[in-house]
C-alpha cells in the first residue's frame, strides 16, 4: 500500500510533490518501523499484516501494543500505578503545595514509564516529607531493585513486608523474592514465593518459583506451576493476558526446555 502511494507521489508534478513524497517516505519509514518491532516482540501476527502493507494495520499497531508495550518495569507493574497524564498537574500540585502523596503518585507514574531515575527522585522526596508511608518504601524499594540495587531495596522492602505481607497485594512480598533471589539466597526466595502464591496466583510468581524449583533440580514441581500459569492464561480476561503476557511466553519456553 505504501509502495503505491509512493509511485503516485512520484508521478506527480510541481512545488506540491516533493512535499507529498517526504509524506510518504515518513509513512514507509514509520511502517517498517512498527514490523521491526514486532517481530522483535513476537508479534507475528501484526507482522504479516504489517509487512503486506496495510496502513490501517500499522497504526492500529502503534496504539494498541506499541504504545502499551515493553518498558524497563514491564511485568514489574505496580497496583494502580498505570500511565496517567498527570505529570504535570502534579508538578503544578507539587510546586503550590509539596505533599508526600503528590510525590509518591508522580514517582509511580515514571515508575510505570520505565523512568527510573526519576521514579527514585520522587519516592525519596515522598519519603523526606512522611516518613512513615509504607508505599514510599515499598515502592522505592522496588525502583531500586529494577535498578539493579538489590541490597539498597532489601531492607525497605523487608520492613513493609514485616508490618504487612499483603501490601500492595502481594507485590511488595514478590518484589522481596526477587531481591532475595538477585542477592543470591535462593532458599529464602523460595519460601517467599510460596507465601506469595498461598494468596494470589500471579503469573510472575510462579515463573519465577519455577526457576528456582528448576535450579534445585524440583522439575516435578516446576512443571505444575508452569502448567498453571498457560491453563490460568486460557481463561484469563484481555487485559489480564496483556499484562502477563511476558510471564506466559517465559512459562512456555520452560515448559518446552523441560520435555
Amino acid at each position: 500500500m505504501v509502495a503505491s502511494i509512493l509511485n503516485e507521489l512520484l508521478n506527480l508534478t510541481g512545488g506540491g510533490a516533493i512535499v507529498f513524497w517526504i509524506g510518504g517516505l515518513g509513512l514507509f519509514v514509520f511502517q517498517v518501523w512498527m514490523f521491526v518491532d514486532a517481530v522483535r516482540r513476537g508479534e507475528y501476527f501484526w507482522a504479516v499484516f504489517i509487512w503486506i502493507g496495510s496502513l490501517i494495520s500499522t497504526v492500529l499497531y502503534f496504539f494498541l501494543v506499541y504504545r502499551d508495550g515493553a518498558t524497563a518495569t514491564s511485568g514489574f507493574e505496580l497496583p494502580g500505578a498505570a500511565r496517567r497524564a498527570r505529570i504535570k498537574e502534579l508538578q503544578s500540585q507539587i510546586h503550590h503545595l509539596d505533599k508526600a502523596h503528590h510525590h509518591l503518585q508522580l514517582g509511580d507514574i515514571y515508575f510505570a514509564q520505565g523512568k527510573l531515575d526519576q521514579a527514585e527522585a520522587s519516592y525519596r522526596a515522598s519519603i523526606e516529607r512522611d516518613a512513615t508511608d509504607p508505599d514510599a518504601h515499598a515502592h522505592l524499594g522496588q525502583c531500586l531493585l529494577r535498578k539493579g540495587k538489590p541490597a539498597e531495596a532489601r531492607p525497605l522492602l523487608e520492613s513493609v513486608v514485616a508490618q504487612n505481607p499483603k501490601h500492595d497485594y502481594g507485590h511488595t512480598l514478590m518484589a522481596l523474592a526477587e531481591t532475595l533471589t538477585a542477592l543470591g539466597e535462593q532458599d529464602a526466595a523460595l519460601a517467599a514465593w510460596h507465601r506469595v502464591l498461598a494468596e494470589h496466583s500471579y503469573a510472575r510468581a510462579r515463573v519465577q518459583c519455577a526457576e528456582l524449583l528448576i535450579a534445585k533440580g524440583e522439575t516435578t514441581a516446576a512443571r505444575h506451576e508452569l502448567a498453571e500459569v498457560i491453563s490460568d492464561d486460557a481463561h484469563a480476561p484481555a487485559f489480564q493476558r496483556r499484562r502477563e503476557r511476558m510471564w506466559v511466553k517465559r512459562a512456555g519456553k520452560l515448559l518446552g526446555a523441560l520435555k
